[in-house]
């Protein structure tokens, strides 16, 4: 079995070379700053805040009329970045495009994959937003979009930032009380829905749902149709202008320079427990963010085909097309990752000769329970590196990417969040990948994991805090005027630090280890661990699909931890799964963390992201009403919570809730 920490890969002499940080280093000597490694050049970043994003600003020439500084407030919330600066996130796009390559590569999972050039991206784009100007958008009006993964959402995106406007998208697997809960808060000006999506070989027609949305949003005075499903159908359901009508009248691309803290896009947390917070992020923030994100920690350059398996409803999408920041071609997939077969992202990779193939670690874990190999299966010999993300990728699934993949690519989980929309550690293509980390904090981002104290620790286990500002933090929360909810939601636990809601642990060596959600950690007999433990060792157990645990520990009474478990096609959970699920947690872990019970579910719970729903599982098994601890619109499968509503009244009964 591998070990945590062991070292899988190496960057060659010729790998560093190449890198772009090593780029950035060599024009940080010409500058007259020079650092001894990675540790060092962190420590600066984080340190003399002004002098690090003043180098970003310069090294990436960003296009603005000079600033008055770089920092003039380091409070937080509330940190004021770059003022007097006046840029938009679209110019970057557009500014250094190669001259072959192209824009997007994209298809469904019925089709073959299709390319558009950066010609034809820019032009839709400048066709796109003069109509938006001839229908009356303007500066800070809200353009919502219900569509999928295709490129009419990227030039919809590029065409509202370009004016200034701001975008929020909702995916159409989301139902429509969601978007609408979504929505609603934002009050939009334009809608731009599409007729349907295709999942798993079916057809999901989304006409109806966009009515509901039409009806339910009386701040929308235009509506833009889609024809996502590509059959003809768009001009038949009453809305007012079709994308073929929308990109009729050529015109060139003016983009309006905007503040540095201008709002470029709304985003949302999950809305699990309540009412989604609608983040708004700038476009000064996320352009440098994402340039150090993109440029240096995941080494994207312009001859790179990015792919990340993404929806428009989570931020993955974002980052996705933030690749056309550094002029790579972003790559699109809309449908389902096992459709028609279970390996189909593989051979995705291969058709589109992808070299950055982007995942969840649910998705690589599937994978190696599966067995596949797609190394030898598919010609992957364009791959350069493998990200993940969504939850902690196992040293299990960091051994498996290296035995099945490939060999010598650079393998880079990493850990962020929407409320941020960029990576807080991941990776960087200088040092080693150890099994089971990710390999550094990102530059400019000072990380540290707190005690319940407020004392920061390395090597511990601890709470994920940022003690500095960064300019990818949210500008507010919308209709939050008084920073209420804002200050409850990240500043309460340590004030004027922010609190993110994980379990983190800073190795010796730099990098970083993340254990799950930190109110959803077990303390066990005086031991207190992650759920990313548990699942790590019963996903040695090939009887078992996926699982979800939860501790019911709370208020001084005793420990009692369920194990809930999906069981794999046509295999019984018996008395002999059970002492293997046992076992395999007692060698792997200890004692103390087996479960004192175990059940088998028909699903797990999740988020219309894929994320398991640890907490609101919990609080529902400790008796709190259904309709206080989650909403069943805000999950991608509802289906299965009457199981676990049941199990709530079992225990209850039990005394056990």
């Amino acid at each position: 079995m591998i070990t945590e920490g062991e070292v899988l890969w190496n960057p060659t002499p010729e790998r560093r070379r190449a890198a772009n940080i090593s780029d950035y280093l060599s024009w940080l000597e010409r500058q007259g700053r020079s650092f001894d490694d990675y540790s060092a050049l962190w420590e600066w970043s984080v340190t003399d805040l002004e002098d690090f994003w003043g180098s970003v600003w310069s090294y990436f020439d960003i296009l603005s009329p000079p600033y008055e500084s770089v920092l003039k407030d380091r409070r937080m919330p509330g940190a004021q970045w770059f003022p007097g600066a006046r840029l938009n996130y679209v110019q970057q796009v557009f500014r250094n495009r190669p001259p072959t390559n192209p824009a997007l590569l994209y298809a469904r999972e019925d089709g073959h994959p299709q390319s558009m050039s950066w010609a034809t991206l820019e032009d839709q784009v400048a066709r796109l937003a003069h109509t938006f100007r001839m229908l009356g958008l303007e500066q800070g009006d809200r353009v919502a979009a219900y569509l999928p993964n295709v490129p009419e959402t990227v030039v919809a995106f590029l065409a509202t930032a370009s004016l200034g406007a701001i975008w929020s998208v909702c995916s159409p697997d989301f139902g429509a009380p969601s978007v609408i809960d979504r929505f609603r808060q934002i009050e939009p000006t334009l809608l731009i829905v599409g007729n349907g999506y295709h999942y798993q070989g079916k057809i999901f027609d989304r006409r109806s749902q966009s009515q509901d949305l039409i009806k339910a949003l009386p701040t929308v005075s235009q509506v833009l149709m889609v024809d996502t499903l590509q059959d003809g159908t768009p001009g038949s359901w009453g809305g007012q202008i079709t994308w073929e009508e929308a990109l009729k009248t050529p015109a060139p691309l003016d983009i309006t320079p905007v503040p540095f803290d201008h709002p470029l896009w709304i985003l949302y947390s999950s809305g699990t427990t309540g009412l989604p917070k609608p983040i708004v992020h700038g476009h000064g923030g996320m352009l440098l963010t994402h340039l150090v994100s993109g440029a240096w920690h995941m080494d994207i350059h312009p001859s790179d085909r990015f792919f990340w398996f993404t929806t428009t409803g989570w931020m993955m999408w974002n980052i996705v097309v933030s690749s056309l920041l550094v002029g790579a071609t972003a790559i699109l997939y809309d449908g389902s990752p096992s459709f028609p077969a279970a390996d189909t992202l593989w051979k995705f990779a291969e058709e589109t000769q992808m070299t950055v193939f982007g995942t969840s670690a649910a998705y690589l874990h599937g994978c190696l329970k599966a067995g596949m190999d797609p190394g030898r299966r598919f010609d992957l010999s364009h791959l350069q590196a493998v990200g993940s993300t969504g939850s902690p990728l196992s040293p299990e699934g960091f051994a498996w990417v290296y035995e099945h993949v490939k060999s010598d690519l650079w393998l880079a989980p990493a850990s962020g969040g929407t409320d941020i929309c960029s990576p807080l550690v991941g990776g960087v293509p200088i040092l080693p990948v150890r099994a089971g980390e990710m390999q550094c904090r990102i530059l400019g981002v000072k990380v540290e994991a707190y005690t319940p104290e407020g004392q920061p620790v390395i090597d511990q286990v601890g709470e994920l805090v940022v003690s500095e500002p960064m300019p990818s933090m949210p500008l507010y929360l919308w209709g939050d005027s008084d920073f209420h909810r804002y200050q409850a939601s990240y500043f309460s636990v340590f004030p004027g630090l922010w609190r993110h809601g994980d379990f983190i642990r800073i190795t010796r060596t730099g990098g970083a280890v993340i254990y799950g959600r930190s109110d959803a950690t077990i303390n066990r007999f005086g031991v207190r661990f992650g759920s990313a433990d548990i699942y790590r060792a019963v996903d040695q157990v090939d009887a078992v699909a996926e699982c979800l645990v939860v501790d019911l520990e709370a208020l001084g009474r005793p420990s009692y931890m369920i194990l809930f478990v999906k069981m794999s096609d046509n295999r019984e959970l018996d008395d002999a799964v059970r002492e293997t699920i046992n076992s395999q947690i007692r060698q792997i872990l200890s004692p103390r963390h087996v479960p004192d019970e175990i059940v088998a579910v028909t699903d797990i719970p999740k988020t219309l992201n894929g994320k398991k729903m640890e907490v609101p599982v919990r609080k529902l098994l400790l008796g709190q009403p259904e309709h206080e601890v989650l909403s069943r619109d805000a999950m991608s499968n509802p289906e299965c919570l009457d199981e676990y509503v049941a199990i709530a009244t079992r225990l209850k009964l039990k005394g056990q809730s």
